[in-house]
């Protein structure tokens, strides 16, 4: 079973150590995912966010981290409960895990959207490579009004994975744009993708994506109009530093030249491109 392993890497064209890191940390998501489906998790959670898009949707960039929402609200639910599956199915593949969950705190800024009491994090790493790390974030409390299709992976084996729809995962990544709290930071993925949504001609879906301005932000959304929302999306880029954005996902971007033409005015254009789906 541990030339599958060496077989999912086999489908990466490596060069250099930052490609096979690359290659590695990819291989060990969809790892997970096959181990969380055996033990029935997407029964009752959805994958969504940026590793979702590359994996599933062609998405050219490496993605960190993982993101899961719960289809209905659950504040009880433990991730805990799931990592039996989750290291079975490295040990099936010849590799060992460590799995350790993350205990928040409101002192500690963690690389997600948003810090939330109600969100289960973990954290996974190879017992001979402890570099080599994935997150895994489940929402338990999660803004709903979300679609999920089911999307199929052949390696480690064929199984489906559910997985929000293009709509939805577009109103998740305009909301960590629009209101991501990083103090100074900047986390130019979400720029990248943002792209990848116009260029793809996906459609917004409007209601999930007041859904999470609502739970984020406060009732004073529960108003907001397209119009509206464009107008906040320009301010947004009007203050960002697009060379800080260009330099925070140079790393991720297979061809980086992609980003030559990125500016102010490029991402200014590219909202008066953008399709909200009907209310």
């Amino acid at each position: 079973m541990a030339d599958i392993f060496n077989q999912m890497l086999l489908r990466y064209n490596i060069k250099t150590n930052e490609d096979r890191q690359n290659a590695v940390h990819e291989v060990m998501q969809q790892i997970c995912l096959a181990g969380l489906n055996r033990a029935g998790f997407f029964d009752k959670a959805a994958f969504y966010g940026g590793t979702c898009l590359r994996i599933f949707y062609g998405l050219r960039r490496f993605s960190e981290d993982m993101d899961f929402s719960l289809t209905e609200i659950d504040d009880k639910f433990n991730l805990e409960n799931y990592f039996d599956a989750i290291t079975n199915e490295f040990t099936l593949l010849g590799r060992e895990v460590q799995i350790r969950k993350k205990e928040k705190s409101q002192d500690t800024q963690i690389e997600s959207a948003f810090l939330k009491d109600n969100t289960d994090i973990v954290n996974i790493r190879f017992q001979t490579d402890p570099s080599v790390k994935i997150k895994i974030e489940v929402d338990k409390v999660p803004p709903l009004k979300f679609n999920t299709e089911h999307k199929l992976l052949l390696l480690p084996f064929s199984f489906m994975t559910r997985c929000f729809t293009l709509p939805g995962l577009f109103a998740g990544k305009i909301h960590a744009l629009m209101f991501r709290k990083w103090r100074n930071r900047v986390k130019g993925r979400d720029w990248y993708d943002f792209e990848w949504y116009i260029r793809n001609n996906v459609q917004l879906d409007f209601n999930h994506f007041k859904e999470r301005a609502i739970q984020s932000e406060g009732i004073e959304f529960e108003d907001l109009t397209p119009e509206r929302f464009k107008q906040l999306l320009k301010e947004k880029i009007n203050s960002t530093n697009i060379e800080m954005v260009k330099a925070d996902v140079r790393r991720f971007v297979i061809n980086p030249h992609e980003l030559d033409i990125w500016s102010a005015n490029y991402f200014l254009q590219i909202t008066d491109m953008m399709r909200i789906e009907s209310q």
